[in-house]
C-alpha cells in the first residue's frame, strides 16, 4: 500500500514539475521573440524601400539589395563605426587595467585605512555623470582635450573604473592567497604576481567587465555629444542622429545605419556571453 502512494506522489511531482518546465520555456521563449524580433525587423526594414516599409512594414522584402546598407556606410557610418570602435576599445583597456590593478591593491597587499580607500573608491559610483558636465568642459577645454579622442576615453574610463573595480575586488575577494604566498617565496614580485597568476585567474570577471563597459562606451550618448563637435572625432551614437536628420524621409537608409551600428554589440555579447554570465554570477555573489 505505502509503495503504491509513493508511486502516486512520485507521478504527481513528475506532472507539475513537467507543467513548470513548459511555463520556463515557454516564458523564455516569448523573452526572446520579445528582444530578438525588434532586431530581426530593423535588419530586414533596411532591404526595403519607404514603399515596402509604410504598405507592408511586416512582410519580407520584395527584392533583397544591399543599396541601402552601401548607401549608410559610405556617407557617414564608416567613420563614425571607426571613431566608436577606437574609443571604445581604448577605454575598456584602459578601465579593466586600472580597476584590476586596484582591485589587487585593495585585496592583496597591506596599507593602512584600507576599509576608508575601499569605501572612497566606491564613492565614485554615487557621482552623477551629468552634475559634472559643466566642469568637465572647463577643464577639458584647459588641458585642450576638447573635441579630440582622448576626451571621451578619458571621461569613460572614469566614470567606469568604480563599478569595473567594485565587480573585480568582488571576484579576487575569493581567491586563494596560498598561491602569492608560494610565488613571493619564490621570488616573485607584487607586479609578476598580479600579471602571471592574479590576472590570469580573473579572466572570466576581466570578460564580463569588458562586455559592459564596451555595451557603455559604444551605445553612450551624452558625453559624445557634448564633448565632440566635429564628425571626424564623433561617435556612433551621435553619428546615427545627423544621419538621421540628413535621410529623414529615407527610412531604409536610417534602419540599414541602425543595424550596422548594433550588429557589432550583438556579435560581441553572443561570443562572450558564458564568460560573461559566468564572471557576472561568480563575481557578485561573492
Amino acid at each position: 500500500m505505502s509503495a503504491m502512494v509513493a508511486a502516486g506522489r512520485s507521478r504527481h511531482v513528475n506532472v507539475w514539475s513537467v507543467i513548470a518546465r513548459t511555463l520556463l520555456y515557454s516564458f523564455l521563449v516569448c523573452l526572446g521573440v520579445v528582444v530578438i524580433y525588434p532586431l530581426i525587423w530593423m535588419a530586414l526594414s533596411g532591404f526595403k524601400d519607404n514603399a515596402q516599409i509604410f504598405g507592408d512594414p511586416f512582410a519580407l522584402p520584395t527584392r533583397w539589395s544591399w543599396n541601402n546598407y552601401l548607401q549608410a556606410w559610405n556617407q557617414g557610418v564608416r567613420g563614425y563605426v571607426t571613431v566608436s570602435v577606437l574609443v571604445t576599445v581604448a577605454s575598456a583597456i584602459c578601465t579593466v587595467l586600472i580597476s584590476a590593478w586596484t582591485a589587487f591593491g585593495l585585496t592583496r597587499t597591506k596599507m593602512p585605512a584600507k576599509p576608508l580607500v575601499v569605501a572612497i573608491v566606491l564613492g565614485g559610483l554615487m557621482l552623477s555623470p551629468t552634475v559634472a558636465i559643466i566642469p568637465l568642459v572647463k577643464m577639458l577645454q584647459a588641458l585642450g582635450l576638447y573635441n579630440t579622442y582622448w576626451a571621451l576615453i578619458i571621461l569613460y574610463t572614469a566614470f567606469r573604473v568604480p563599478f569595473t573595480t567594485f565587480l573585480i575586488r568582488a571576484y579576487m575577494l575569493d581567491l586563494p592567497e596560498d598561491i602569492d604566498e608560494a610565488a613571493t617565496m619564490d621570488g616573485a614580485s607584487e607586479g609578476q604576481i598580479f600579471w602571471r597568476i592574479t590576472l590570469p585567474l580573473c579572466r572570466p570577471i576581466i570578460i564580463s567587465c569588458v562586455i559592459l563597459h564596451v555595451l557603455f562606451a559604444w551605445n553612450e550618448y551624452l558625453f559624445a555629444m557634448i564633448f565632440t563637435s566635429g564628425s571626424d572625432v564623433q561617435t556612433l551614437p551621435v553619428g546615427l542622429t545627423s544621419i538621421m536628420a540628413t535621410h529623414g524621409t529615407n527610412y531604409a537608409v536610417v534602419f540599414a545605419a541602425m543595424t550596422i551600428s548594433a550588429l557589432p554589440i550583438v556579435i560581441v555579447f553572443f561570443g562572450a556571453q558564458r564568460y560573461f554570465i559566468r564572471g557576472l554570477a561568480e563575481g557578485i555573489g561573492k
